[in-house]
């Protein structure tokens, strides 16, 4: 792939964008409209991260939806940072890339974001309310309801777009990957298989592992223990224990309204003098 060179005002664009940053000033893409830069920025998503998020940035099971991005609350330098030092917890990885390759990405990106009709389609966040406490309460907590054998959700909604939590739901499994492999998953939720003397086979979440011992969260939200010595089998999973919910699982109306209510659980914001 060959990316052209830029015209001086592109130059002088994307120094003023670098000498504001450590300023505290919001920095804006100084790529932004600019048409070498979209089309550069088409090769490069094209080259490095259409295999996660699709030809079209509509998302696949590698990667979210990527063509809300602004419409669902990003700003260009969050996104920036975003590309530049991956997303902790998942498989998205830090780019190496210069910086205005980075801003090319975002600049072709934001030519694909067609504003709120397309990406936040209308919902019901009652129903999807209802929903999560029907089929995804068991595992996970809400404000202190709920099951533990997931993360907590409590503040879900201040940390991943509409787009990030429905790819999450639909594709579980993606987001669990051998540390062998370059994966990342949160620490106290590494999904693991063990077979213990009887020939019973455990699937559950690791909580703590040292060299001779492995303790757990079975699937009944019980903290168990095993010595390694006694153990059959033991080792990591690729596979989460939360299933990949489909659209036969979970048809597209119903998926939405379940993002609908996750994106309202967001942190209260402080009062008084802290």
């Amino acid at each position: 792939m060959r990316i052209r060179p830029w015209t001086p005002a592109a130059v002088i664009a994307f120094a003023g964008a670098v000498e504001v940053y450590g300023q505290g000033i919001a920095v804006t893409n100084p790529l932004a409209g600019n048409g070498e830069a979209v089309r550069d920025g088409t090769a490069i998503y094209e080259a490095r991260c259409a295999a996660c998020h699709g030809p079209s940035a509509k998302g696949s099971s590698g990667g979210c939806d990527l063509t809300g991005l602004w419409t669902e609350g990003g700003a260009d330098e969050l996104l920036f940072q975003t590309i530049r030092r991956g997303i902790p917890d998942t498989l998205k990885p830090h780019s190496f890339g210069p910086d205005k390759e980075v801003w090319a990405i975002l600049a072709y990106l934001s030519t694909l974001d067609e504003g709120p009709e397309q990406i936040l389609p209308a919902s019901d966040a009652a129903s999807g309310e209802r929903l999560f406490w029907a089929s995804c309460g068991v595992c996970h907590s809400v404000n202190g309801r709920g099951g533990q054998l997931g993360p907590d959700l409590s503040r879900v909604g201040s940390r991943r777009s509409p787009s990030a939590l429905a790819h999450k739901i639909r594709y579980a499994s993606s987001y669990i990957a051998s540390i062998y492999r370059g994966g990342y998953v949160i620490e106290g939720y590494q999904p693991v298989t063990l077979v213990i003397s009887s020939g019973q086979r455990i699937r559950a979440v690791k909580k703590n592992e040292d060299a001779f011992s492995v303790q757990i969260m079975d699937a009944n939200g019980r903290i168990q223990g095993y010595r390694k010595a006694d153990l059959d089998d033991y080792h990591n999973d690729d596979t989460s224990l939360m299933p990949d919910f489909g659209p036969d699982r979970l048809p597209d109306p119903d998926l939405k309204n379940l993002v609908a209510y996750l994106v309202t659980l967001r942190a209260e914001p402080r009062t008084g003098a802290e």
